[in-house]
């Protein structure tokens, strides 16, 4: 996996697991506070989308994740 998959993998378990930590009616709350995490999982992803600055991506950077080839050569995506 390349540490764009990564990201949105890991992105996605956490915000289903503060979710399900956070909402009232799951069979496994917590507190409400976990709805924070939600949020800053969301707002990291927001910016990721226009700054291309990922904290997780240097660190999987470093952990030797290869980075995939998501645009071609010419800047055109997909």
């Amino acid at each position: 996996m390349t540490v764009e998959r990564y990201i949105r993998v890991i992105a996605g378990l956490f915000i289903t697991l503060s979710l399900a930590l956070g909402v009232e009616g799951s069979p496994v709350f917590v507190s409400k506070w976990f709805l924070a995490f939600t949020a800053f999982v969301g707002l990291n992803l927001f910016q990721f989308g226009f700054t291309n600055f990922c904290p997780l991506g240097i660190i999987l950077r470093k952990l030797g994740v290869k980075d995939g080839n998501a645009c071609a050569t010419d800047g055109k995506c997909c």
